[in-house]
């Protein structure tokens, strides 16, 4: 049986729309884990351009990349400007009991 081949999924090669873009955010904000939000936003990043974001962010890309891993810790202040930079807002709902 010959073997298979299989190369590694990037989310960032899917991510096409802006549509795309928020129902993922979303679905790592419904985790309620930090760093899968941050590891989605450097995902969605990756997508639009992380030079681009960096620019609009006034940030770094080597620190953006950093921050946005999935073992980075970004400020707070960084999530709301890489989010603004990307077209996207945050938003709060209350919880279902």
């Amino acid at each position: 049986m010959a073997g298979i081949r299989t190369r590694p999924w990037d989310a960032a090669e899917n991510l096409e729309t802006a549509e795309d873009m928020a129902a993922y955010l979303e679905a790592a904000l419904e985790e309620g884990d930090a760093a899968l939000v941050a590891a989605a936003l450097g995902d969605i990043a990756r997508a639009r351009g992380m030079a681009q974001v960096a620019r609009e962010t006034g940030l770094g890309r080597e620190s953006l990349y950093k921050a946005l891993s999935p073992e980075g810790n970004p400020e707070f202040a960084t999530v709301l400007k890489v989010v603004r930079a990307l077209g996207l807002r945050l938003c709060a709902a209350a919880m279902s009991k």
